[in-house]
């Protein structure tokens, strides 16, 4: 299952790094766009749960 998480204040590349590194010590497959404000997730719910965690962990509004 591919889920887009749209990302309120995700501006630029080095907002998109702070995402990267910290789902990187997740088991998440995800890509980061910042060009389009999205984070996808590819994997099941428990997948999509951890990453809109991490996501609001890191400072990021998820809409």
């Amino acid at each position: 299952m591919k889920v887009i998480l749209f990302v309120k204040n995700l501006n630029s590349e080095e907002q998109a790094e702070k995402i990267r590194t910290a789902l990187e010590e997740t088991r998440v497959n995800f890509s980061v766009k910042p060009k389009d404000h999205i984070v996808v997730i590819e994997g099941d719910a428990d997948a999509v749960y951890t990453a809109k965690v991490t996501i609001r962990e890191c400072g990021f509004i998820i809409e």
